[in-house]
């Protein structure tokens, strides 16, 4: 079984405000084990988790249309301003972490949730057109493997890249809920298998999923590295999914920790729900480390600076605890 017991804790991916630099610091320092490129949205245009993956895209230019994000004949002002976001965070990230040796992860919008988010040029969402996502698609796989090689070249002593898809609107297009551009009607629902075939294009991927219905089971079959998702969402009924997963060799990242400013427990009530779920599954105590990763139920955007710094802080702790007093939770001292 593949197992990574280093990993222990990181954040989703989004920060608050505009410090792309205190935002990298903040994150080596508090979550060393896997810490990640961090995205600042209130930046605006091009640094919003569609936008910034958008520039990615290999030969998709976009442009902002009133209703969101379009594809277009040519990059523009709006495509070149991801672009500076990028290079800008990229920069940054070479300058804080080039001495950096370890895991790194990396994230960007997946294939389907952002095929719901971008329009065609006529003004249908991209999703309506089965031959748009496959090209969509390819051209996403494409221009992240170039945005991780860019990153490998930048920060040699990286050992690892762990990418993460995030895909909160994957439930809802394997529904058939996603709207139509309109607004007045809802999208067919896309086939499971078309789905798996799609994430197969990535490296291994984790695929994160903060809303409701996560499909643990394609997700297993599609071949990913793990799932991420908030853990206040998960149900009983997804303990012999979980399990299967488990077994399989996979990582759960579990959202222990709000996203927006609360008062945070100590370290052994942040790690309650994993304990509580492996006690449940059955399986053995020393196994828990290695494929649980504590994060925030999801992006810390929402946050001040100061709570985020504080949220990765008690991912952190509540990590060693499961590390350290893995049958029972309790917090050392």
């Amino acid at each position: 079984m593949s197992t990574v017991p280093m990993w222990q804790a990181t954040g989703i991916g989004s920060h608050p405000g505009e410090d792309h630099l205190e935002a990298i610091r903040v994150v080596f320092g508090e979550v060393p084990g896997l810490p990640y490129l961090p995205e600042l949205p209130a930046r605006g245009v091009g640094a919003d988790m569609v936008g910034r993956t958008a520039g990615l895209l290999i030969d998709l230019p976009v442009e902002v249309q009133p209703s969101g994000w379009r594809l277009s004949d040519r990059p523009g002002r709006d495509h070149q301003r991801a672009l500076d976001h990028m290079r800008r965070d990229l920069d940054g990230l070479e300058e804080i972490a080039h001495d950096y040796a370890g895991p790194l992860k990396l994230q960007a919008c997946g294939p389907w949730t952002l095929a719901g988010a971008i329009e065609l040029k006529h003004g249908d969402k991209l999703l309506a057109d089965a031959g748009a996502v496959r090209d969509l698609t390819a051209s996403l796989a494409q221009g992240v493997a170039d945005h991780c090689a860019e990153v490998r070249r930048r920060l040699p002593g990286v050992t690892e890249i762990v990418l993460q898809l995030d895909e909160p609107g994957l439930p809802g297009v394997l529904a058939g809920t996603v709207p139509t551009a309109s607004g007045f009607g809802r999208l067919a629902a896309v086939e499971g298998w078309k789905v798996e075939e799609s994430l197969r294009l990535f490296d291994a991927p984790v695929v994160h999923c903060c809303a409701p219905s996560v499909p643990f089971a394609l997700l297993r079959s599609a071949g990913v590295r793990g799932v991420s998702v908030d853990a206040s969402l998960l149900r009983r009924r997804d303990d012999d999914t979980l399990g299967e997963l488990f077994e399989a060799g996979m990582v759960l990242f579990m959202g222990v920790v709000p996203g927006t400013e609360t008062r945070l427990p100590g370290p052994a009530a942040v790690a309650g729900p994993a304990v509580e779920l492996w006690r449940r599954l059955g399986f053995a105590p020393d196994r828990l480390a290695t494929q649980v990763v504590l994060t925030p139920a999801c992006g810390l955007a929402g946050a001040t600076p100061r709570y985020a710094r504080a949220a990765l802080a008690a991912c952190e702790k509540a990590a060693q605890v499961l590390r350290d007093d893995p049958a029972n939770g309790r917090q050392a001292g």
